[in-house]
């Protein structure tokens, strides 16, 4: 049996959810509201501030989706009660970032800027410390959207081995290469 689809989902105060009957659950929490359709074959149940994911039969497929949506709806409960925040910093002489409410402004080392438009899901802040390598902080409640706009973001200059330029996330250790002089010997 799925470890992951087997854990109950403990649902905190203050949250809400209801599953309808062509099996679309809804949390809504103080945050927000978050909406995820379920595979007809899922049954989740809700019993005395307990959420339970079970399925039909031990098929590789109906095993597969068990551990998923047990885990989407995991992750909607605690978007919204506690949100997911990303934090990506540019690292490179003359990298900046700056924000106008959603509107995020990049200088990258090309010859333009990226402006690039997020969703009114998602909140940002960027923030520029003299010695420190500016950062850009997401915040949201959908934990499947924060990561796809992070990667967006990421993708537009992600960090070369060598010097390790670009656009990382905060904590992430990258593989760093030897130059040319480290050859020769």
């Amino acid at each position: 049996m799925s470890r992951i689809g087997k854990a109950p989902i403990t649902i905190p105060a203050g949250v809400t959810i209801t599953v309808s009957n062509d099996n679309v659950v809804s949390v809504k929490g103080p945050k927000g509201e978050l909406i995820q359709a379920v595979d007809t074959d899922i049954t989740v149940s809700q019993e005395e501030g307990i959420l339970t994911v079970t399925r039909p039969s031990e098929q590789k497929k109906h095993k597969a989706l068990h551990g998923l949506y047990r885990s989407l709806i995991n992750n909607m409960v605690v978007g919204v009660t506690d949100g997911y925040k990303s934090q990506q910093e540019l690292v490179g002489v003359g990298y900046r970032a700056t924000n106008t409410g959603n509107t995020l402004d990049l200088v990258l080392g090309y010859s333009h800027h990226y402006v690039f438009q997020l969703p009114e899901e998602i909140k940002v802040t960027t923030t520029s410390e003299k010695g420190q390598t500016p950062k850009i902080i997401l915040e949201s409640i959908d934990k499947q959207l924060i990561g796809q706009v992070a990667a967006k973001i990421r993708s537009l200059r992600a960090p070369e081995p060598y010097k390790g330029k670009g656009i990382k996330f905060v904590g992430e250790v990258l593989r760093r290469k030897a130059g040319k002089s480290a050859s020769k010997k």
